[in-house]
Parts: C-alpha cells; sequence; structure tokens
C-alpha cells in the first residue's frame, strides 16, 4: 500500500478504536442505566443514525467542493466536543443531544476517508476499500474489548476513553492529512457486469441506488446484534463482558482471515456483485442459527457465520461506489454508501425494538431474515439495466 493510504488505515483504526468503546453498549446503557425501554433506546439510536446521514452526505460533498482535509477536521472536532460532554453529563437528555452529534461528526468522517483511499490508490481497485475496512475491524475489536472491560468498573471511563482517542485522531489528521494528495495514475476500468464495459452515467447511479437498497436491509438486519440481540444476551444471562467478547472475536477474525478471504475471493469470487449475493445469503444463516440460541456458545457461532458474510459483502458496496463514480464525484458516491449504511442503523433499532416489545425476539428473527431474502433479490437484480456507452450514443 502506498504511504498515503496507510496514514488512512491508521486514523480509521484509531477512530473507530475510540468509537467502539460505546456504540456496542448504547442500547444496555440507555436501557439499564437511564431506565428507557427498547423503543426509546432505539428512537434514540435512531436521532444518532439520523445524524450521521446528513453527515455523511455532507462530508462526502464537501470532499468533492473543498477536499477532504476540511471535511475530515471538522467532523473530529464535533466528535470530540462531543464525547468531552458525555464525560461530564450524564442524565438522558444531554447523553442525546451529545450522541446525535457523535453521529454527525462521525458521518462527515467516514465518506472522506474512503473517497481519499479509492483516489489515492486507484489501481489498488478492492483492496483500497478492503484495507479501510480491516482498519475499522481492528478498532472494533480492541474499542469493544476495551469497552465492555472499562464499562464493568464505570461507564464514565468509556466516556474518557472516546474523548482521548478522538483527540488523538485529530493530531494524526492534523499533521498527515494536511498534504494528502490524490494518485495521478488513470484508474483501472471496471463495471458490475464486466471488466472491459464501460457504462453511463444515469445506469450508474441507478445501480448504485438499487444495490444500496439491498446494502439497507442488510445494515437493518446487521445492526440487530448491537440493539435487540444486545439485550437479549442480558435477559439469557450473558455478562457485559461476555457480549464485548462477540464483537471482538468479530473484529479479530476480519483481520485474521484476511489471507483466507483473498484466495477465495480471487479463485471463486472473482466479480464484486457475486461476493455480495454470497454474503447475504450468510448473513442469512447467520440469523438462522441466532434465532435458535440460548446460549453464549450458539450466538458465538452466529457471530462468526455473520463475520465471513459482512467480509465479502461490506467491502464490495463501496468498491462498486468507487469504480461506478465519475470524476470528481468520488466524494459524493462514498457519501451515498455510508448513508445507506447510516440510514440502516438508524432505522434497525426503532423497527427491532418495537417488534420485540409488541411480539418477541422469535418474531424479530422471522421479519429480518424475510427481509434478507428481499435484499438477496435485490443484489441480483440491481445491475440488469446498466447499459454499455458503446451500445447507444443516446443518454
Amino acid at each position: 500500500m502506498p504511504k498515503p493510504l496507510w496514514l488512512l488505515v491508521i486514523g480509521m483504526i484509531i477512530n473507530v478504536t475510540g468509537a467502539s468503546f460505546l456504540w456496542p453498549l448504547n442500547t444496555v446503557y440507555i436501557h439499564d442505566h437511564l431506565g428507557k425501554t427498547l423503543t426509546i433506546a432505539g428512537l434514540v439510536l435512531m436521532g444518532n443514525a439520523g445524524a450521521g446521514v446528513i453527515g455523511n452526505l455532507i462530508g462526502g460533498a464537501l470532499f468533492d467542493r473543498v477536499g477532504g482535509y476540511r471535511s475530515i477536521l471538522f467532523g473530529i472536532g464535533v466528535t470530540f466536543t462531543s464525547s468531552l460532554g458525555l464525560v461530564f453529563f450524564h442524565s438522558f437528555i444531554p447523553y442525546l443531544i451529545f450522541l446525535i452529534l457523535l453521529g454527525f461528526g462521525g458521518g462527515m468522517v467516514f465518506p472522506s476517508m474512503y473517497a481519499y483511499a479509492g483516489t489515492v490508490w486507484k489501481e489498488g481497485g478492492r483492496k483500497a476499500y478492503n484495507a479501510m475496512y480491516v482498519a475499522q475491524n481492528v478498532g472494533v475489536a480492541v474499542g469493544a474489548a476495551a469497552g465492555g472491560l472499562l464499562a464493568s468498573f464505570n461507564f464514565t471511563w468509556i466516556f474518557i476513553g472516546n474523548t482521548v482517542m478522538y483527540l488523538i485522531f485529530f493530531v494524526i489528521a492534523v499533521i498527515g492529512y494536511r498534504n494528502l494528495t490524490h494518485n495521478s495514475a488513470s484508474p483501472v476500468v471496471k463495471s458490475v457486469l464486466d471488466e472491459r464495459l464501460v457504462i453511463k452515467s444515469k445506469s450508474r447511479f441507478r445501480a448504485l441506488i438499487w444495490l444500496c437498497i439491498a446494502y439497507f436491509i442488510c445494515w437493518l438486519a446487521y445492526v440487530q446484534w448491537q440493539s435487540t440481540i444486545a439485550s437479549f444476551t442480558q435477559d439469557i444471562g450473558i455478562s457485559l463482558s461476555h457480549y464485548s467478547l462477540l464483537w471482538t472475536v468479530n473484529g479479530a477474525l476480519i483481520v485474521l482471515g484476511q489471507p483466507l478471504l483473498s484466495f477465495v475471493v480471487k479463485n471463486w469470487l472473482r466479480f464484486t456483485k457475486t461476493q455480495i449475493i454470497v454474503g447475504i445469503s450468510i448473513f442469512m444463516i447467520s440469523f438462522l442459527v441466532a434465532s435458535q440460541s440460548h446460549a453464549f456458545i450458539g450466538l458465538m457461532t452466529a457471530m462468526v457465520i455473520l463475520t465471513i458474510g459482512e467480509m465479502l459483502v461490506w467491502p464490495a458496496v463501496p468498491t462498486i461506489a468507487g469504480e461506478l463514480a465519475p470524476k470528481g464525484r468520488e466524494g459524493f458516491y462514498q457519501g451515498v454508501v455510508n448513508s445507506t449504511a447510516t440510514g440502516g442503523r438508524m432505522f434497525g433499532p426503532i423497527v427491532g425494538g418495537l417488534i420485540v416489545d409488541l411480539t418477541g425476539i422469535q418474531s424479530m428473527f422471522y421479519v429480518i431474515f424475510f427481509l434478507l431474502i428481499i435484499s438477496l433479490f435485490i443484489a441480483v437484480i440491481h445491475d440488469r439495466k446498466i447499459v454499455p456507452e458503446a451500445s447507444s450514443q443516446v443518454a
């Protein structure tokens, strides 16, 4: 990897480590420590994610207009200030306000980081986005483990750790990203249909929107592990440290499994679309296993299966967005992708919380499985109307 990408990877690790102190335990904190229902907890997380959607779109647009450096610094400034507020204010209303601001600031950072990755190493293709994805999960593994440990003493230590990590990330960004430049090398032309085809802008964006719908559903399902399933683990007597261990294994498996994943992708899943289809199918298996699990070992098995699915799906979608994006619109396209993921995180907790509060956890598993079938169908057909430019000169 080129040096600029290493700087981005290091920054992503620090950023996500700080965020991962808090996000896996949000529902538990709101439900158990602030005394709110799962539905209220879902609404709070919905506000956090909704602010993230806005931050994603603004951050992506700012990358195209004023560059990633200013966009990233502004986003970090918001997240640092918000996490500092959480250190001193622990009642429900301040928690709600600062969590929304954290969502907005974090949302601004991610599309710029991914757009930077795609532009500083265009010839890397999927490798650049996968490097950022792996960096995220190194942060998840470290942050979730540390967060569970800190929470066992006092939740205030989570907020302090969060603040310190954002401060470190800010310093790295100020020093390392000021002179970050785009690679001028010509990109390898690819499409989601065939690497030899160049596709129309309208068809590109249409294909991206359809794919993002499938992506949204996947995140709607995935986020249940951070919300309703997190609370479910408490109901069946699994400790916070053991629940955090699920996410530690998730992150560790993503990092350690990269050599095997590269071998599988190179030999059997060479097309990005195929990776997404197989990944969604694995998601479905994971939720089937989780629905029948009432002990830690069963949920750990389901988490391992889920992780294999996300290793295929999560890096593939921004890769396609990078391939589809016209020159000068990289930030916007990554903003759309990141806002889709954030939208899934926004509606997932409230949808899951309502289902569980009204009908129970098993119903939630059934609904999620049905939604994943829809996602799989959309992933299969999303690119069917992409038209090669060579076949028509009409826009």
